[in-house]
């Protein structure tokens, strides 16, 4: 019953920090466009380092007992599956539909097909740091707080830079803390899954990561970096290179506190 207790109180945790955008609910338009500039850049070098400062190499670490070929074919998975979704989207975006003779939304009031990708991307991200906690629970308290403080750490800057990148795709405000929170909660239903069924799940999870890496690798090099290379401004594009680069830094800190 405490393993219950215990990774449902850390996975609500982890779905909390999902709220951190409401800190830029006081800042005006033109202040909240600046920090969206500087927080799509920082994505990039956010979801780049994550990828591969993170969930690469802890999918082809010795723990893992799946081939190498299989988290290469999961990679790719992630890839072609994020890219035939962002095609239906994109046709759904510019189409619209009818219901009852009335069009629905239209491409000009919709929120841009970048902004469903992430909340799948990130909710596919957050199921597994859900069964990542509560599988360290499982192994005793101490393995599954040191995990959780490991997410909860991590979740920061990703948090951060999702909710940029909902505003940045015509998400209202509002909108956008809340869908972000329902991305994040999918933690809360990873570690039910994990207590409901033990261990069964802990042979998929290399599989799970590496899918959700695809994912990732996509949303920033097709979408993420075609946006910043409109930028013509020299001093503008340095400032996306040291956006990047602080995006890459955070990630490699977060390997001296996990």
């Amino acid at each position: 019953m405490n393993v219950w207790i215990y990774s449902l109180l850390a996975v609500g945790v982890v779905s909390l920090i999902s709220f951190i955008g409401l800190f830029t609910l006081s800042f005006k338009e033109k202040t909240l466009r600046r920090l969206i500039f500087f927080i799509v850049s920082l994505s990039v070098g956010a979801l780049f380092g994550d990828v591969f400062i993170h969930l690469l190499p802890s999918v082809f670490s010795e723990e893992n007992n799946l081939a190498p070929f299989i988290i290469s074919l999961s990679i790719l998975a992630g890839l072609i599956f994020f890219f035939v979704l962002e095609k239906f989207l994109l046709w759904r975006h510019r189409h619209g539909h009818f219901e009852e003779g009335i069009e629905s939304r239209t491409h000009d009031h919709s929120p841009k097909p970048l902004g469903v990708m992430v909340l799948f991307a990130d909710g596919v991200h957050n199921f597994i740091d859900g069964v990542l906690i509560t599988a360290g629970f499982l192994v005793s308290p101490a393995v599954g707080l040191a995990t959780a403080l490991a997410v909860i750490l991590h979740e920061i800057p990703q948090e951060i830079s999702d909710f940029g990148l909902l505003l940045h795709s015509g998400f209202s405000r509002s909108r956008a803390l809340w869908f972000n929170f329902l991305s994040a909660f999918m933690a809360v239903f990873g570690a039910i899954l994990v207590l409901v069924l033990g261990g069964a799940l802990a042979d998929f999870t290399p599989a799970a990561i590496a899918f959700a890496a695809g994912g990732f690798i996509y949303i920033a090099g097709s979408d993420l970096v075609p946006e910043l290379q409109k930028e013509t401004n020299p001093r503008k594009s340095i400032g996306q290179v040291f956006s990047i680069l602080i995006g890459f830094g955070l990630m490699f800190l977060l390997l001296l506190v996990e």
